[in-house]
């Protein structure tokens, strides 16, 4: 497996953390599913900065982002699948 651009810790996950530099829009991104040890691929429909998030699917506004198996927050706009998703479109559900 060459290495991956992303890691998924949980197949239940909608996003994956980006591990490598430079990602530029209109790349096709591979990740690697921990739990499943597969590998996935989605295209990149924004340049996604080292630690930040690519979505999985598509998420609707109000649906809850799942990172590393655990509930971050709830999306604050549609997001496509390869989309970024950081803090411009995922708030806390505390307030």
């Amino acid at each position: 497996m060459q290495a991956p651009d992303f890691l998924v810790h949980d197949s239940s996950d909608t996003v994956g953390v980006i591990v490598v530099e430079g990602l530029e829009a209109g790349k096709t991104l591979t990740g690697w599913v921990m739990d499943t040890d597969e590998t996935i691929e989605v295209l990149a429909l924004d340049a996604i900065p080292l630690g930040h998030k690519v979505a999985l699917n598509d998420i609707s506004n109000g649906d809850t982002i799942i990172k590393y198996d655990n509930d971050i927050g709830k999306a604050v706009a549609d997001i496509k699948k390869g989309g970024h998703v950081h803090v411009h479109n995922v708030k806390t559900k505390r307030w």
